[in-house]
């Protein structure tokens, strides 16, 4: 193998995946003149350009994207990047950070070994060749293997099969009605495109909930920032590490920023049901009747947000807009618990449903019975060992622009006090040895 940077194949930190949280903590390593090597498997920050639909944006506003040196400075603070301006903004963080980094590169394991004077270090193996580090971080993001059930191997042959990551736009999609499946941020946001497009859209809705784009006067990210919401930790989070399992609200900032009511596309044409469970031998997709239930549950997600926005602005006497409840625009008739593929003219059906980890190649004892990594703050039990950029690893924000910045200095911060602290325990020894030994040493 040939080693970059200088022939090196050990490194006081290995950094593996380069998006947002790998290049944040590079930037937080630089700064402390810690030598680290990221390691991507692809192409930095590659997912932003590969796994977005076309019309995708961000549903967070311009202001929140506040990366180690590179904060928004565009003209639309409240307005929200599309895709061509996302990926601009972060191939400019690419360059300001200048991260010793290498691509297309694979990660296979990470093992903890003995290392010289007794201390342990990580030997990293990737498709390229190994290498070894003092301390690891594991950057790479919670969201590796689309979740495509098994009733996909069911569906007739001549139906269209993609999964949120792999959908472009509706030309991509052959004529016909489209089957969106889970309604998420992804899901929504997909089915809005298609309907916006003139397709035949039948949306398979989850327990997903909602909240409000604009709320008296103002976005409500900007009333829940005014809150602290975004600074509350996980461990005061009322559902604790629970939080962590929770689908995101759907919303969206297309066009400046909108709500997304389900609702309102049923009035549109669009066709609602509830969980999708099955698919019958004559063709017909089987539902669960919760339909309604789901409606209801992301309507109270959102008038609960709004209400939660009403006592913090009576307790400050902040001079607003009157409140407001959101009452349904739209009721389902009845419960719909069969649908014939052939009968609705269904020609393709997109998975969006979500992403399942993939730790494997980590072999240290930090997870759960569920695969995800057990941690305070990305700090694991294994000593050396480190998570990064996951969905509430501190913060609501960790996982996005707004937070992995204050995550990454956390931990180079912890990394550059567990380096110290190596370097003076060999000092120390040192100074401990006998005499004669430190002359042969020196000699």
């Amino acid at each position: 193998m040939s080693y970059p940077f200088g022939g090196r194949s050990h490194y006081s930190v290995i950094v593996v995946g380069g998006g947002q949280a790998g290049l944040s903590l590079s930037h937080g390593l630089q700064q402390r003149g810690i030598d680290h090597l990221v390691i991507e498997k692809r192409s930095l920050v590659h997912s932003w350009r590969t796994q977005r639909w076309d019309s995708f944006c961000l549903v967070t506003p311009n202001w929140q994207c506040q990366l180690p040196g590179w904060a928004y400075s565009g003209d639309d603070p409240h307005g929200f990047m599309v895709k061509d301006q996302i990926n601009e903004w972060l191939a400019g963080f690419v360059a300001h950070v200048k991260a010793p980094a290498i691509e297309g590169v694979t990660v296979e394991r990470v093992t903890r070994v003995p290392g010289a004077g007794g201390r342990e270090r990580f030997d990293v193996q990737t498709d390229t060749g190994s290498y070894t580090a003092d301390q690891v971080v594991v950057a790479s993001g919670g969201y590796h293997r689309p979740i495509v059930p098994r009733l996909a191997e069911k569906l007739p042959p001549h139906v269209v099969q993609y999964h949120s990551a792999q959908y472009r736009n509706p030309a991509q999609l052959p004529e016909g009605a489209v089957l969106v499946v889970g309604c998420g941020q992804s899901g929504s946001q997909i089915a809005e495109d298609l309907h916006l497009a003139g397709r035949k859209v039948y949306l398979a809705t989850g327990d997903a909930p909602r909240c409000a784009r604009f709320y008296r006067g103002r976005e409500v990210v900007d009333w829940l920032a005014d809150m602290k919401y975004y600074d509350m930790p996980v461990t005061e989070h009322p559902l604790r590490e629970g939080v962590r399992d929770n689908t995101n609200h759907y919303v969206t900032g297309r066009d400046g920023g909108r709500d997304i009511d389900l609702r309102r596309f049923a009035l549109e044409g669009m066709e609602l049901y509830g969980l999708l469970t099955g698919l019958g031998g004559d063709g017909t997709l089987e539902f669960q009747p919760n339909l309604r239930e789901h409606l209801d549950s992301a309507d109270a997600t959102y008038n609960r947000i709004n209400a939660s926005i009403d006592k913090f602005i009576a307790s400050r006497g902040i001079e607003a807009p009157p409140p407001s409840v959101y009452t349904p625009v739209w009721e389902p008739p009845e419960e719909r618990t069969r649908l014939n593929l052939a009968g609705a003219g269904i020609a393709s059906v997109l998975w969006c449903i979500g992403f399942s980890p993939d730790f494997e190649w980590v072999d240290a004892p930090v997870f759960n019975g569920r695969g995800a990594p057990v941690h305070q703050r990305g700090v694991t039990g294994v000593p050396g060992l480190y998570f990064l950029g996951l969905p509430w690893l501190h913060t609501w924000g960790s996982g996005r622009f707004s937070g992995v910045a204050r995550d990454a200095e956390f931990l180079a911060a912890a990394i550059e006090e567990r380096k110290n602290a190596a370097a003076a325990g060999r000092a120390d020894a040192r100074e401990e040895e006998p005499a004669g030994a430190q002359l042969r040493a020196a000699a």
